[in-house]
């Protein structure tokens, strides 16, 4: 079993590029927000139709844009763990194109389980940290 995880398929539609003719950059950003929730959700074992009083933070992103992304390009987000701490979880994606391969950005994301009432962090239990390292990709 690969260790990343399909957590996006779409496509760059032209009402989401800009005046140069690629995809703008708020897009992308939503486009890794959407699979992220697929990732936490499987490392948290629920999605948001369960009741929960534990969420997740995200406190740090950064993207690296690497090929431009034109109207009608066919994207899949692929998305795997590098780290997990006490209360957190690092994780990259990877947005490629869905027939050719090629990259066309990254990110990676610390986020942080998140007490809802008392709006602190809080630890990873163990099972959601089992489920995390189930998508764990070592770092060179």
């Amino acid at each position: 079993m690969s260790k990343s995880l399909v957590t996006f398929v779409g496509v760059a539609h032209p009402w989401m590029c800009d005046v140069m003719g690629h995809m703008n950059v708020r897009h992308y950003a939503a486009m890794f927000d959407d699979a992220s929730f697929q990732l936490l959700g499987h490392i948290a074992g629920q999605d948001g139709n369960q009741p929960s009083q534990t969420g997740w933070a995200d406190v740090r992103t950064e993207i690296d844009y690497r090929h431009e992304t034109k109207a009608g390009s066919l994207i899949t987000i692929r998305s795997h763990v590098v780290k997990i701490g006490r209360t957190s979880v690092t994780f990259e994606q990877v947005m490629s194109g869905s027939l050719d391969g090629i990259v066309h950005a990254s990110s990676r994301t610390i986020c942080v389980r998140f007490d809802l009432a008392a709006r602190a962090s809080v630890a990873l239990d163990e099972p959601m940290r089992g489920r995390a390292a189930a998508f764990l990709v070592e770092q060179p």
